[in-house]
């Protein structure tokens, strides 16, 4: 498996890879995402400003994951253990359905964490939404501390915020 910054031209692989994502979401009863979100354009955005990352297996883009300091404003409710700027944030980590349990979202987020440390930063944030039990155990295992709960969106449950401490 690669994993690399992706480019414009990976966009439509990039949607495939999320229509699966969800799709296998769905089945599960988790309502997370839907065809709104993550949608095109907000994933453009995130290949031109050169924070998304995806995983490759013989040219096939199986995951992905977004890496940059932007915080939601409801971030700002949390006690974070990190007090400083020094961390960078994760936003819509997606594997593809029929590479769950292969430990692709493991190594995105691994990738995640030596971002961090090789930009002398102290931490990763995140957060999941509350109605994915998967995923909320997912971080925990990784070390991630759930430290509050947040809303960001209309007519769904809250978010759980995550953090780990990685200096």
């Amino acid at each position: 498996m690669i994993i690399k910054r992706a480019e414009i031209s990976h966009l439509e692989k990039i949607m495939d890879m999320y229509d699966s994502c969800v799709a296998g979401m769905i089945k599960k009863n988790i309502d997370q995402w839907d065809e709104t979100y993550p949608n095109k354009e907000v994933i453009k955005e995130d290949v031109k400003r050169k924070t998304y990352f995806i995983a490759t297996i013989d040219q096939e883009i199986i995951g992905g994951i977004n890496i940059d300091q932007e915080q939601d404003p409801t971030y700002l409710t949390i006690n974070w253990e990190d007090k400083t700027a020094s961390f960078l944030v994760v936003h819509r980590l997606a594997v593809k359905e029929e590479f769950w349990n292969k430990k692709i979202g493991k190594k995105l987020m691994r990738f995640a964490e030596d971002l961090v440390v090789e930009q002398k930063l102290k931490s990763i944030r995140l957060d999941t939404y509350s109605n994915n039990p998967q995923a909320i155990n997912f971080y925990k295992k990784l070390g991630y501390k759930q430290l509050g709960t947040i809303n960001l969106k209309p007519n769904k449950k809250h978010y759980y915020c995550f953090e780990k401490l990685l200096i």
